[in-house]
């Protein structure tokens, strides 16, 4: 049997240790640099909307003129998830 390490998808550091589980069963995992912008993580997240690549997806979307609602029919994610994250857009 082969172990894979595994990965920060923040930081991509490799001093990963589990830290419980998600409220739908999967172990949640937390990054070992104490630098990391990010304080835990999952493999495989049960809402698509958490994504890294949708979230880019939503902000391209916004950019090239799609509306709200649209952008939450294509990419199969709530309209609250689309306007919460343009609102953390528009901070940074």
């Amino acid at each position: 049997m082969v172990r894979e390490p595994i990965h920060c998808p923040s930081c991509n550091c490799t001093n990963i240790v589990k830290h419980g589980k998600s409220p739908a069963g999967k172990q949640r995992y937390k990054c070992g640099n104490t630098d990391c912008p990010r304080s835990t993580s999952l493999l495989q997240y049960t809402y698509q909307g958490c994504l890294p690549d949708v979230k880019q997806k939503i902000s391209d979307m916004a950019v090239n003129g799609s509306g709200i609602r649209d952008t939450a029919r294509v990419l199969h994610i709530s309209p609250t998830t689309v306007i919460e994250e343009l609102k953390k857009r528009t901070r940074d």
